[in-house]
């Protein structure tokens, strides 16, 4: 036997024995409980090692579950969301030997943990323990995420980690004009229909809600936008536009129409034309992971005076935009109800991860919450918790003035936070009326609070609004919105500026250019009707 030859074989040994060590792996078990009262929680969880891959855990437990997301934003390769939800049982993983990054989350109302893990020869068993900063049921609040796209196996896992009391997934769901939701290969068609799901006695799922996305007409790309029919009781058999008919046969069944983005092409017509219910003022571009969504839809006008950078919106330019677009809506007239909706699923971005939180006092129930919802008794958050009253009066609330004369309103409450706020704003008719200093003051759990006790004097009919920022050092956005109160004051209308209501003539009759010779005389007809709405509003602006 030659030289070489051994010299081969062993080389050829060293790197067997080099490959099976570097596939040896080491288990990780680790279970997670409330600090106060020990109880197993279910969770998000997050595993990363050194150079950035992650880890996805199992159930260790027989009755136990554990949901995988991998979700890569294509418009943006830093746009990641890579977790696991495992149900209240520990989990476990194995692991190559190394240095590791665990970080769990549960829902909004809990500190998040990050722990640095070591993985040697032998099996680690982690515990950790989650203090919940405030308990939003305790006072009546519960939320929800009106965008949801998991599917109908997986949400009740989900729903437990993320502490969502109502998810709203959009089960019929169609992207080509005139083809109907149940006809469409995009939705799931769930064979319950609309029988409500209650996972347990305030964690419900209701799955006959439908989204209309138009991406081409007679197979020809030519975006329109979409708008969601939430709590509807039969499916629909029609494809669109025009929108009018099915917006009609919605309201019959008590369901509600969700703008879902400001600036889609057809946004401003669905508004005016089919009174629209609700608005996403956190939406599925607002992400846990990096803002990913830099250009997208129609250009806003100059004079909100949007945030951009060389690579078009910032985060804060998007939001604020969403914000302002918003704000005019509501001078012109349209009472629109603000909600929050992730496209958890679609997205990179946790289920939940912008809610929206109603106030039911005599408890849960999913019929009270959507009527809450409907109402506007609520406010929208990414971090923050935001409850006030207007003289005594929730959110939604509207006013009525029985003379002229100054009237004083006292905005009382309280912003909440797991970190310390930058600043509360109160908004008056699409303004920063007030800027408030935050106390950060800290509370037993270890967050803190601040009290609002402001008084405003209103002498023509307005609308009011409060919002709250976190002070993060990331430079993320996190904020929290009321609904906004109504003041109607006799004699003395709401009046739009005109540059408010010249940016939604415009944009209807750029629509109107842009689909002349695409869409059906019906649905131009639409856009027309629209475009009456808004001259007619004009003559108010100031």
């Amino acid at each position: 036997m030659t030289r070489s030859f051994i010299s081969g074989i062993t080389v050829a040994i060293m790197m067997v024995c080099s490959a099976q060590a570097a596939e040896k792996t080491v288990q990780l078990w680790t279970e997670v409980l409330d600090v106060d009262t020990a109880q197993p929680l279910a969770c998000r969880v997050y595993i990363q090692d050194k150079d950035r891959k992650w880890y996805f855990p199992r159930s260790a437990s027989p009755n136990g579950s554990a949901v995988p997301y991998k979700n890569r934003a294509w418009i943006n390769k830093n746009s990641v969301e890579m977790h696991t939800t495992p149900s209240p049982h520990p989990f476990i993983v194995e692991l190559p030997p190394g240095e590791y990054t665990v970080t769990i989350e549960r829902g909004k109302e809990y500190f998040p943990e990050t722990r640095r893990v070591l993985i040697a020869a032998e099996p680690v068993k982690l515990t950790i323990r989650l203090r919940r900063w405030i308990n939003m049921a305790q006072r009546r609040w519960y939320s929800g995420d009106t965008h949801v796209h998991r599917s109908m196996e997986e949400l009740p896992n989900i729903q437990m980690a993320e502490d969502l009391n109502v998810s709203l997934p959009l089960n019929y769901w169609t992207t080509k004009a005139f083809t109907p939701p149940t006809t469409s290969e995009e939705s799931i068609n769930p064979k319950n229909k609309s029988s409500l799901i209650s996972i347990d006695d305030t964690h419900v799922i209701y799955p006959m809600n439908t989204e209309y996305e138009i991406f081409t007409i007679n197979g020809k790309k030519n975006t329109l936008g979409a708008f969601f029919i939430l709590n509807h009781k039969t499916t629909f058999e029609e494809g669109l536009p025009p929108v009018g008919p099915i917006a009609k046969k919605a309201r019959q069944q008590g369901g509600l129409l969700d703008l879902d983005k400001h600036n889609w092409p057809w946004s401003m017509m669905l508004v005016a034309v089919i009174n629209i219910d609700l608005f996403e003022l956190s939406n599925n571009h607002i992400w846990r992971t990096e803002f990913g969504f830099t250009k997208f839809g129609q250009t806003p006008p100059k004079y909100m005076r949007i945030e951009t950078d060389k690579d078009g919106f910032t985060e804060w330019g998007w939001i604020d935009y969403g914000f302002q677009n918003y704000y005019t809506l509501l001078n012109c007239g349209f009472r629109l109800r603000p909600t929050a909706g992730t496209a958890s699923g679609v997205h990179p971005v946790p289920l939940g991860f912008g809610r929206v939180y109603v106030n039911i006092k005599e408890g849960f129930s999913y019929d009270a919450w959507i009527r809450g919802l409907n109402e506007g008794r609520s406010f929208v958050t990414t971090g923050p918790m935001l409850s006030v009253t207007i003289n005594g009066l929730e959110p939604g609330s509207t006013i009525t003035q029985s003379n002229q004369q100054l009237r004083s309103y006292l905005i009382a409450g309280a912003a909440d936070s797991a970190y310390p706020l930058q600043r509360i704003e109160l908004v008056i008719n699409g303004q920063v009326a007030r800027t408030i200093k935050p106390e950060n003051r800290k509370t037993e759990t270890g967050a803190y609070t601040n009290q609002i006790h402001e008084i405003v004097n209103i002498d023509s009919s307005s609308w009011i609004a409060v919002r709250c920022f976190e002070d993060r050092g990331d430079k993320r956005i996190r904020f929290a919105h009321s609904s906004p109160f109504h003041i109607d004051v006799k004699g003395k209308p709401l009046r739009p500026l005109k540059a408010e209501v010249d940016f939604l003539i415009k944009q209807t009759e750029e629509q109107i250019a842009r689909s002349k010779d695409v869409l059906s005389k019906a649905a131009i007809d639409e856009y027309r009707r629209a475009l009456r709405i808004y001259e007619e509003i004009a003559k108010t602006a100031r």
